[in-house]
C-alpha cells in the first residue's frame, strides 16, 4: 500500500492523463454503445441543415427562410447546422453516429481543457485525477452527447471561456479577443447564450475590484443574487404584463408564470395560480432552486444517487472553499466566476423556461465539478502549509 501511494504522488501527471483517457474511454464506450438519440429539436436542426445545403451554404439567404414570431433567428443556431450539414455531405446516411463521434471528439477535447484550466490555477494533478471519476459518473455528461442537438457544442463553448477567463486570472490580463471569438461562437450556438456572455461581461467589469475577491464577499454577493433574483424578476413580468404582453414571445414567457408552472410538462412540481406580487415571487425562487434539483419523480433510483452524489460534492466544495480558501486570490477569482457562470444561467432559465429534463443545465456540470479539486487543494495550502511542499505556489 506504501508503495502504490508513493507512485501515485511520484508519477502524478502520469497517473492523471491514464485516468483522463480512461475516463473518456468510459464516456465513448456508453454512448456509442447506446447509439445516438433524436429529439423534436434534432428534427428541427436537421431541417435546417438540408435548407443550407440546398442554398449551397449561403448563410444570408439561410437566415431569410422560415422566419417565425416564435422562434428566435436563425442565426443563433447557425454552428450546430453547419455541422450537421458537413455531416450530411461526407457521410450521407450515417451523418448521424458521424455527429454522435463529433460530440465525442468535444467531450475529450472539454476533459483536456477541464485538467489545464485547473493546471492554470496549480492543483495538484492527484486532485484533478480525484475529479474526473466525477465526471464519468455524472448524469448528464452520460446523457447530452448522444442527442444530435446544440448542447455538447455550447457546453464546450462554456469551457473555453472558463480556460480564458481563469488564464487571464492567473496572468493578471483579460483575453479580449479570445473572448469576443467564444462569444460570437456562443451566440451562434444556442439563443440562450445570453446568459453565458452576461457573465463574461459583468465579471470583466468587477475583476479589478480585488475587495470583491475574499470568501466572504464572493459567498455574500451571491447568496443576495440568489434571493434578490426572484424579486427582480417578479417586477420585471409585472412591467412586460402592463407594456409588452401583446408580444407573442413574451405573452409565452409569462403565460407559463400564471399557470405556476416551475419545471416544464411536470406539473408536480407546479404550485397553485399565483395571486399576488410575492406569488410571483415564489415561483421564481422555486425556478432557481428547482433547476439544480437532482431529484424527479420519474428518475430511476440510479439516476437519483448519482445526482445526489454530484450536488453533494458541489455543496461540499463550496463549504470546504469557503473555510479554507479566504487567502488565496486566484483560486477566490476563479471560484467567484464559475458561482457567477453558475448562477446567470439558472437566473436566465429561471426566467424562461426551466426543461424537463434539465438539458440546459448541462453546460455548466463540468464549471461545477471543477469546484472539487479547486476546494482540495485550498484547503492543502491553507491547513498543511506548514508540512507539504509545494512545486507550484501561486
Amino acid at each position: 500500500m506504501k508503495f502504490f501511494f508513493t507512485y501515485l504522488f511520484k508519477n502524478d501527471n502520469k497517473v492523471l492523463y491514464l485516468t483522463l483517457l480512461f475516463s473518456f474511454f468510459v464516456i465513448c464506450f456508453y454512448h456509442i454503445s447506446s447509439g445516438y438519440s433524436i429529439s423534436s429539436d434534432s428534427k428541427r436542426l436537421s431541417m435546417w441543415a438540408d435548407q443550407l445545403i440546398e442554398l449551397n451554404f449561403n448563410f444570408y439567404d439561410f437566415f431569410l427562410i422560415d422566419k417565425s414570431l416564435l422562434r428566435p433567428h436563425l442565426l443563433l443556431f447557425s454552428v450546430p447546422v453547419f455541422f450537421i450539414a458537413i455531416c450530411k455531405i461526407f457521410f450521407v446516411n450515417e451523418w448521424q453516429f458521424a455527429f454522435l463521434l463529433f460530440n465525442l471528439i468535444l467531450i475529450f477535447i472539454s476533459l483536456i481543457i477541464f485538467v489545464k484550466s485547473l493546471k492554470l490555477l496549480r492543483v495538484r494533478p492527484i486532485l484533478i485525477t480525484l475529479a474526473l471519476p466525477l465526471i464519468v459518473i455524472s448524469v448528464d455528461i452520460l446523457t447530452w452527447p448522444r442527442f444530435l442537438l446544440t448542447d455538447t457544442i455550447y457546453a464546450f463553448a462554456v469551457l473555453v471561456v472558463i480556460f480564458y477567463i481563469i488564464k487571464g486570472i492567473v496572468n493578471n490580463k483579460i483575453y479580449f479577443l479570445h473572448l469576443i471569438l467564444v462569444m460570437i461562437l456562443l451566440l451562434t450556438t444556442r439563443p440562450s447564450s445570453f446568459s453565458v456572455n452576461f457573465s463574461i461581461i459583468l465579471f470583466i467589469i468587477i475583476l479589478n475590484f480585488h475587495s470583491f475577491f475574499t470568501a466572504k464577499w464572493i459567498l455574500f454577493s451571491f447568496l443576495t443574487i440568489l434571493f434578490s433574483t426572484p424579486f427582480i424578476f417578479a417586477m420585471l413580468h409585472s412591467f412586460i404584463e402592463l407594456r409588452f404582453n401583446e408580444i407573442e414571445k413574451v405573452e409565452f414567457i409569462t403565460s407559463m408564470v400564471k399557470l405556476g408552472m416551475i419545471v416544464h410538462d411536470r406539473p408536480d412540481t407546479w404550485v397553485d395560480q399565483p395571486k399576488n406580487f410575492f406569488d410571483i415571487v415564489n415561483i421564481y425562487f422555486l425556478r432557481l432552486i428547482y433547476f439544480f434539483n437532482p431529484y424527479a419523480s420519474t428518475f430511476s433510483k440510479a439516476h437519483i444517487i448519482l445526482n445526489i452524489i454530484q450536488t453533494t460534492v458541489i455543496i461540499f466544495s463550496v463549504f470546504l472553499w469557503f473555510y479554507f480558501g479566504k487567502k488565496i486570490i486566484n483560486i477566490n477569482k476563479a471560484i467567484a466566476y464559475i458561482l457567477l457562470l453558475s448562477l446567470s444561467v439558472a437566473a436566465f432559465h429561471s426566467f424562461i423556461l426551466i426543461d424537463y429534463d434539465w438539458r440546459y443545465r448541462f453546460p455548466i456540470i463540468l464549471p461545477l465539478i471543477m469546484l472539487f479539486p479547486i476546494s482540495l487543494e485550498a484547503f492543502l495550502r491553507t491547513k498543511y502549509k506548514k508540512f507539504i511542499k509545494f512545486r507550484n505556489i501561486n
